[in-house]
This record gives C-alpha cells, sequence and structure tokens, in this order.
C-alpha cells in the first residue's frame, strides 16, 4: 500500500514537472522575437509579365493578411529587403519587386525602354494590379519613395499606410554638395560631360560607400549586399540606364507639391525610420513629413543610407507595433 502510494506521488510529481516545462516552452514560443517567430517562413521567388517586361519579384507570408509592398532604392533591388520579408512575413502578405533595369527584372536597353520615374511607377502600378494586389502599405527608401508616391498619388484609396525610410517628399535635404552635379545635369541634360561626370556614382567603391558611410558599427554591414548590387550595375549598357535615371530625378522635386498635397487630403499614417547619418537622404528630408501628417511616427536612426543592413530588427519591431495598430 505505501509502495503504491509512493509511486503515486512520485508519478504526480513527475507529471506536473512535464507539464510545467511543456507550459513554460509554449510560453517562451510565444515570447520570441518577431523575426525568430518568421524564420521558418519561405520567400518565394516570383516573375510575373507585364507588358514585355519580365518582373522578379520575392512574395512571402499568408495571402489574406494586410499587404506590404516593399519599394527599393538605388544601387540596390529587392535584395535589400533579403532580412526583413521574413522577420514580417509570419503577420503580414510581403510584395518586393526589383524594377526595370534592376535585379532580376528585364533590361531592355535605354534605347528601348524610357527609364524615367514615370515609366518605371507605371509599371509598378501595373505590376500591383497583375497579381492581385487591391490595398497595400507601402515601404519606400531612396527610388522608392517617388515611384511609390506616384502611385500613391493616383491610387489613394489603395495605400493603408507609408513606411519611409530615408526617402524624399521634400525640398530639405537635397541642397548638400552631393546633389550638385547631378543638379547641374538637371539643368543641361544634353552636355556630355555633365553625364559623364556622374560615372563615378557606378563604382564599386561608391556603391560600397553607400552601404558602409555613417554606420556606427561596420562589423554589422554585409558584403552580400554591395556585392549584389554591383554585379547588377555591371552589366553591359546599365551605366546608362543608371544616367537616365539620374537625369529623371529631377522630374522628382517638382512634384513634391502634388505628394504633400495627398498627405494633407488623405492622411495615410505614416511610420519614419530614417538613418539620419546618409549623406545622400540626410535628417533634414525627414523632417517636413511632420507638417503635413497628422498620424505619424518618427524615428531617426543612428544609421546610414541601408539603415536595414544595421538596424533591421528594430525597423522590423517598429513596423509591426506601428502596422498592427494602424491596419485594423
Amino acid at each position: 500500500m505505501k509502495l503504491t502510494m509512493t509511486r503515486s506521488i512520485v508519478f504526480f510529481i513527475v507529471a506536473t514537472l512535464v507539464l510545467t516545462l511543456v507550459s513554460n516552452n509554449l510560453a517562451s514560443a510565444e515570447e520570441l522575437s518577431p523575426a525568430a517567430k518568421a524564420a521558418t517562413m519561405k520567400v518565394e521567388y516570383k516573375t510575373v509579365k507585364v507588358g514585355d517586361l519580365e518582373i522578379f519579384y520575392r512574395e512571402a507570408g499568408p495571402k489574406d493578411a494586410p499587404t506590404l509592398l516593399l519599394l527599393h532604392g538605388f544601387p540596390t533591388s529587392s535584395q535589400m529587403f533579403r532580412n526583413l520579408i521574413p522577420a514580417l512575413a509570419d503577420k503580414f502578405h510581403v510584395v518586393a519587386p526589383d524594377y526595370p533595369g534592376f535585379g532580376h527584372s528585364s533590361m531592355p536597353s535605354h534605347e528601348k525602354f524610357a527609364y524615367t520615374f514615370d515609366n518605371i511607377a507605371r509599371v509598378m502600378e501595373e505590376f500591383t494590379e497583375l497579381i492581385g494586389l487591391q490595398r497595400y502599405a507601402l515601404y519606400v527608401q531612396d527610388y522608392g519613395a517617388p515611384v511609390g508616391y506616384r502611385i500613391a498619388v493616383k491610387n489613394p484609396k489603395r495605400i493603408t499606410a507609408i513606411v519611409v525610410q530615408n526617402g524624399n517628399a521634400y525640398d530639405q535635404g537635397l541642397d548638400n554638395d552631393f546633389w550638385k552635379p547631378l543638379k547641374a545635369y538637371w539643368k543641361e541634360p544634353g552636355d556630355k560631360g555633365k553625364r559623364d561626370a556622374l560615372r563615378g556614382f557606378l563604382t564599386y567603391d561608391a556603391t560600397k560607400w553607400q552601404y558602409t558611410h555613417g554606420v556606427k558599427n561596420i562589423e554589422l554591414v554585409s558584403p552580400d549586399g554591395p556585392a549584389h548590387d554591383q554585379f547588377m550595375l555591371d552589366r553591359k549598357g546599365n551605366d546608362e540606364i543608371q544616367l537616365d535615371l539620374f537625369l529623371s530625378y529631377g522630374s522628382n522635386p517638382p512634384l513634391y507639391p502634388k505628394w504633400q498635397e495627398y498627405f494633407r487630403k488623405y492622411q495615410p499614417p505614416v511610420l519614419i525610420v530614417w538613418g539620419k547619418n546618409d549623406l545622400l537622404f540626410p535628417a533634414a528630408g525627414a523632417e517636413p513629413y511632420k507638417r503635413d501628417l497628422k498620424n505619424i511616427e518618427y524615428h531617426l536612426l543612428d544609421a546610414g543610407h541601408f539603415a536595414l543592413e544595421t538596424d533591421g530588427d528594430y525597423i522590423a519591431m517598429k513596423m509591426r507595433a506601428f502596422l498592427e495598430k494602424n491596419l485594423k
């Protein structure tokens, strides 16, 4: 009788310990960081035909979840979002395309395709329609801002929120020495010397500089990003494509008042996560967003142009909280 009771007590103690361990493990799993919980999310690599172009894109997450459209900058592609996508894909449907002439999308010569921001925005808008995106939040960085804001102005009711990471919609921030040769080219587009003066921006040293300038810890920057980008930049004919886009960037500042009017009229929720040490798009370009937007969350990061390389976990955390609050 005593032996049976002793066995029962031991069994009860062991069972209690097992249940406690299981419960603790489940609780720990629920407390995992967003990036850890999303680590097993599968990213799919797809292409879709937009007219004569093959547009490459990365896609992950449940398609019935709120959609995020990630729009990359120069000189990169959707690869800049390689870590952000799985960090968000457990709760969001994430789509990141490559523009024509970038990444793995078609790269027709600049004689056969007009590399302007108007045309790229048109292709990206058609891309969203072809893959069935009805409403979506935007993530815009660098070139992504003039592409995304053109789409937003044309389709304001489709845009659920905007995440801005070093992307201008105001003149402030475009007045430093970096922009002088670009502005000189805008004034005299037929001047071959002014066009050729910009070729230095297409070298590996310039690409690597964009990744490392203003970074607090260079050891956090993977060399894979600039190496991948430069491989794509070095394709025959891509230099002329990029120089055409440098010229077309001059079409963006005249549109800033229209974009600002969109902000004031439609008041999209906006999250600013801006690398404050960026020389191309300094923090001065982030501040004016506060003038026109009521629902704005504002963070200046101790980071450079490609803030995702060093502060991706923080940006993902801020995005999750902001989007979960605003996309209801």
